[in-house]
C-alpha cells in the first residue's frame, strides 16, 4: 500500500509542477504566434516599390512603407469582393538629385505640399522639417504609365533630401 501511496504522491507533485508551465508555455506560444499579414508592420523591402514605381522614379533606397487590402473586413460575415484595392503608403530615397529633376519638368508645375492620412506606423519615418511639393499632373502621368487600369494616388517630394512620399491605391484582381 506505501508503493502506491509513494506513486499518487509523485504523480500530484509532478501535476503540480507540469501543469502550470504547460498553460504558461501554451500562453506564451499563443503570444508569440505570428499572425497573417499586419497592416501595421512597417515594411523596408525594396523590389516590391522598384517593380511599382520604377518608371516614374527610377530605383528607389531605405524605404519604410505600408502595404494592405484597405478593403479587408475584420467582419467573418461580409461578402468577400473578387477585387482588392490595395494601398501602398511610405517614404524612400531616391537617388541623388532625382526629386529636383522631376520638379524642375515644365511640364509639372509643382507647388508647396502636405501630406495628409499618414499611417501611424510611418510617422518615425516621415522627416518633420521636409519641404513637400506636390504636382496633381506629375501623379496623373506617373500613374498612368504602362497600366491597363489607372490606378489613384500621389507623390510628395523633398528636393532637400531626394525623398518621395508616395499614397498609391491600386485594384488588384
Amino acid at each position: 500500500m506505501d508503493a502506491q501511496r509513494g506513486l499518487s504522491s509523485r504523480r500530484r507533485l509532478l501535476l503540480g509542477l507540469g501543469a502550470p508551465l504547460l498553460l504558461g508555455a501554451a500562453g506564451l506560444g499563443y503570444v508569440m504566434w505570428p499572425e497573417g499579414e499586419d497592416a501595421e508592420k512597417v515594411r523596408t523591402d525594396l523590389a516590391p516599390l522598384n517593380r511599382r514605381f520604377w518608371t516614374a522614379l527610377g530605383d528607389v533606397s531605405d524605404a519604410h512603407w505600408l502595404g494592405y487590402d484597405i478593403d479587408e473586413s475584420d467582419n467573418e460575415r461580409s461578402i468577400p469582393s473578387p477585387d482588392s484595392r490595395m494601398r501602398l503608403v511610405g517614404v524612400a530615397h531616391l537617388k541623388q538629385g532625382t526629386a529636383n529633376r522631376i520638379m524642375r519638368d515644365p511640364a509639372h508645375h509643382f507647388e508647396v505640399g502636405s501630406l495628409s492620412g499618414l499611417p501611424a506606423p510611418l510617422k518615425p519615418y516621415i522627416p518633420s522639417s521636409a519641404a513637400w511639393k506636390q504636382s496633381p499632373t506629375y501623379d496623373k502621368v506617373a500613374l498612368e504609365e504602362g497600366l491597363d487600369v489607372v490606378p489613384s494616388g500621389t507623390f510628395r517630394f523633398d528636393g532637400i533630401r531626394d525623398l518621395v512620399y508616395f499614397d498609391y491605391t491600386f485594384l488588384y484582381t
